[in-house]
C-alpha cells in the first residue's frame, strides 16, 4: 500500500474500532469492546506506517533534488 492508502485504511480502522468499543460498552458486550480496542490499535499502527512511508518518500525526493542540483 502507498502512504495515502495506509493512512486512509488506518483512520478507517480507528473509527470502526472506536464504534465497536462504544457499542460494546453500551450493550455490555466485553468481547465487542475488546475487538474495538484491537482494531483501533491496528488502525493507529497502520496510519503510522503511512506516515513513515510518506516521510521516507519526501526525504528521498529532497535527496534526489539536492543531488541533481549539484550536477
Amino acid at each position: 500500500m502507498g502512504s495515502k492508502s495506509d493512512k486512509a485504511a488506518g483512520l478507517a480502522n480507528q473509527v470502526v474500532g472506536n464504534v465497536k468499543q462504544g457499542v460494546g460498552k453500551a450493550v455490555g458486550n466485553e468481547r465487542l469492546q475488546a475487538e474495538g480496542v484491537v482494531q483501533e490499535a491496528k488502525g493507529k499502527v497502520q496510519k503510522a506506517v503511512g506516515d513513515v512511508k510518506g516521510a521516507a518518500k519526501d526525504a528521498t525526493k529532497k535527496v534526489a533534488a539536492a543531488i541533481n542540483k549539484k550536477f
